[in-house]
């Protein structure tokens, strides 16, 4: 078949959306991925491991628009005139939308060419952007998914409280797949550092405590601490000051993707305390967490959320509460337990294996497009 995948972002640190692509590819299938560029910073066009880019950038009068929230609702219009003209070329058979953020243009395409739509949720769209705008916004984008699923053919979202978010207001099926990472060896390797070292890489904002983390290690001058990701300017600034006037935390801004996991081998654990008062954060999947479980290392997440249960219940890592006290409790433990760190390590791999690996995650994906293959054969009979 041939996919239109649609996102709101440009598509150069999004592994959700490449790892999916990729598999598809594989299996035998085109992606077309169509990502939104707002700010022109990268090529309108190009193939990244056979995955064909297009980026759609704005027109004059969307950068006249002060806030993003009101800038794509333009762009919806634009992306979804893009994605109409390369139909014309290519002629795709299915549309598979990331997020809230771009399902308005799937939409359109279903009703003008009767293609059919999968919503790919990697998180509740509604309670995301809650932190960032008043809460007639947030109801009007829960809302407004909610009117919208009637239309959408199949769900894809990852983990079950928003599955279960998601059967509760939609009878469409909804199918898991989780952001798990690629086995990377079946081997537990150990750490050779000469300081322990904790890391953190992903997205950089308050509800990520990485401040408090910064702050907390500059009390253990033992240990040293990464920090490395992107996110609002005015928060990248204070945690860059925060990480140059403390000596043992290094920032190191947003990485290549292909460098995620192999520094993540290199530390002797990842960090991943997540705001157990955010709806958003609590109930969502953590990347960290599945490139913990791949490379073998235990992770310190936040408890009440469902990073910190899968941890538990796991026995992958430890759980602290939303605290410095506790966080800090939570380093001195792992830093002075080397056969701890070990076995946590050994528990994350050997769950890896087991359940939380991509290779799992590919099989459902094929068996939910492989249903759309058959309807597909079945109508053109």
């Amino acid at each position: 078949m041939n996919i239109l995948m649609t996102l709101a972002n440009p598509f150069t640190h999004d592994p959700r959306v490449y790892n999916e692509a990729r598999s598809l590819i594989k299996a035998g299938h085109k992606v077309t991925v169509l990502g939104w560029d707002r700010n022109n910073e990268n090529p309108p066009f190009e193939i990244k491991d056979e995955i064909e880019i297009v980026r759609s950038y704005n027109i004059k009068f969307m950068d006249l628009v002060k806030y993003d929230i009101f800038r794509m609702q333009l762009w919806w219009n634009k992306g979804y005139k893009d994605a109409l003209k390369l139909h014309e070329k290519k002629h795709f058979d299915i549309v598979h939308c990331h997020d809230l953020s771009s399902l308005s243009i799937g939409l359109k395409l279903k009703k003008k060419l009767g293609l059919p739509l999968i919503y790919d949720a990697h998180e509740i769209f509604g309670y995301m952007i809650a932190v960032d705008v008043p809460k007639f916004f947030v109801k009007v984008a829960l809302s407004r998914e909610k009117k919208w699923m009637k239309d959408v053919d199949h769900i894809i979202t990852v983990n079950e409280p928003l599955r279960d978010y998601f059967r509760s207001i939609s009878d469409k099926p909804v199918t898991i797949i989780m952001n798990c990472k690629q086995l990377q060896g079946i081997k537990y390797e150990t750490v050779k550092n000469s300081k322990f070292t904790l890391l953190y890489l992903g997205s950089l904002d308050k509800n990520r405590f990485l401040l408090e983390l910064v702050e907390v290690v500059k009390e253990l001058p033992d240990v040293h601490c990464i920090i490395g990701g992107k996110g609002k300017p005015e928060y990248v600034d204070a945690l860059k000051e925060k990480c140059s006037t403390t000596q043992n935390a290094d920032f190191i801004g947003l990485i290549p993707m292909s460098e995620v996991l192999p520094m993540t081998k290199k530390a002797d654990v990842i960090v991943c305390m997540t705001s157990p008062y955010s709806y958003n954060c609590s109930h969502a999947s953590a990347n960290k967490q599945f490139e913990a479980m791949v490379c073998g290392r235990p992770i310190i997440c936040t408890k009440g959320t469902y990073p910190g249960e899968t941890t538990q219940k796991e026995k992958c890592g430890l759980i602290a509460s939303f605290s410095k006290e506790d966080l800090k409790k939570a380093i001195i433990e792992l830093r002075d337990n080397p056969k701890l760190r070990e076995e946590l390590g050994r528990n994350a791999l050997n769950t890896a294996i087991r359940e939380y690996n991509w290779e799992k995650q590919e099989e459902k994906l094929m068996r939910v497009y492989e249903k759309f293959k058959k309807f597909q054969n079945q109508h053109k009979k």
